[in-house]
């Protein structure tokens, strides 16, 4: 961490903060941090271009439900309005399973990132983005500037987390086989009750 530090030229304790904020991906090699070269560089870049950039947020707010939880939208966005510190930009608003690649609103957001509208993406809590991957988006978002900030930062363990998304899958899954077998009964239902409309029609 003190390398890193140093070719940022900030305290490690600032680069720590940093990491726990979400700012920098990191990996974890025993207990000690680890810093990418290349995620060192892109901050760097991002540190000084943004110095000349005012704050634009874009807050991104996501239920996984497609229906209800819209209490849920607007308790994540009055949260963070309450603790901007900069000009709100656009609010973002998604549903969708955290697993789901292809958002609307994910979409709209990196579109926004990529083309320079906003400085900082900021949600409630970290699986708020994505499930996983979360690490490859901040790496992402750094290239353009633009850093991630997370209201309320995850403090589960290794194998607590772990635990959490194994759940999440689990879930998720069988939602989707549910819904497969739901489907394939109201075909068969649809198409028996074709077959019985043909009957009574013969007779």
């Amino acid at each position: 961490m003190s390398n890193a530090a140093k070719r940022l030229g900030i305290h490690p304790m600032t680069l720590r903060q940093w990491a726990l904020d979400g700012k920098i991906p990191f990996t974890w090699v025993g207990r000690e941090r680890r810093f990418s070269s290349v995620d060192v560089e892109n901050m760097k870049r991002g540190s000084d271009f943004a110095t000349s950039r005012p704050r634009q947020e874009v807050l991104y707010v996501r239920v996984s439900g497609s229906s209800g939880q819209g209490s849920w939208l607007e308790a994540q966005e009055e949260e963070l309005r309450a603790t901007s510190t900069g000009e709100i930009v656009k609010v973002v608003r998604d549903r969708g399973s955290g697993l789901r690649e292809n958002r609307p609103g994910l979409n709209r957001l990196l579109a926004m990132v990529s083309d320079g509208t906003v400085t900082v993406v900021r949600v409630t809590h970290e699986d708020r983005l994505a499930r996983f991957g979360v690490g490859w988006l901040k790496r992402l978002f750094a290239v353009y500037g633009v850093t991630v900030e997370v209201l309320h930062p995850k403090k589960l363990g290794g194998r607590d987390e772990l635990l959490e998304d194994f759940v999440s899958l689990v879930t998720t899954f069988a939602g989707r086989l549910y819904g497969m077998r739901s489907a394939e009964n109201r075909k068969r239902l649809l198409a028996e009750s074709g077959q019985c409309g043909d009957k009574s029609e013969a007779v």
